[in-house]
């Protein structure tokens, strides 16, 4: 069955940290783009960012650049989101997702398209507040 799981959301306080993981079962995340979006009640999703398990490049949104890290375990074929300086507008329900073989992080007008994107984790909620 494939299936990804995300993980590691909660309420944290402004400035701290999180560690999000996704973790995919049933198939390899080899050769495939994975992406972390977000979407806050009232908004649009976003996506936050983006890594691309063939060359291994990264995308970030710039709301989030200098802040968040995505990096990848290939051998527990999970991949994370480190998220320092947390803010209350990072506050929303993260999703992991990943693209079919080959897929990659398409960016259009400097924004992460979920169109390539065909398997979705259930989200994590992730509250930023004092």
């Amino acid at each position: 069955q494939v299936q990804l799981v995300e993980s590691g959301g909660g309420l944290v306080q402004p400035g701290g940290s999180l560690r999000l993981s996704c973790a995919a079962s049933g198939f390899t995340l080899d050769y495939r783009a994975i992406g972390w979006f977000r979407q806050a009640p009232g908004k649009e999703r976003e996506g936050v960012s983006c890594i691309s398990s063939s060359d291994g490049s990264t995308y970030y949104a710039g709301s989030v650049k200098g802040r968040f890290t995505i990096s990848r375990d290939k051998l527990k074929n999970t991949v994370y989101l480190q998220m320092n300086d947390l803010r209350p507008e990072d506050t929303a329900v993260y999703s992991c997702a990943t693209t079919g073989p080959e897929g990659r992080c398409t960016i259009i007008y400097g924004r992460l398209t979920n169109g390539p994107f065909n398997s979705w984790g259930q989200g994590t909620q992730v509250t930023v507040s004092s």
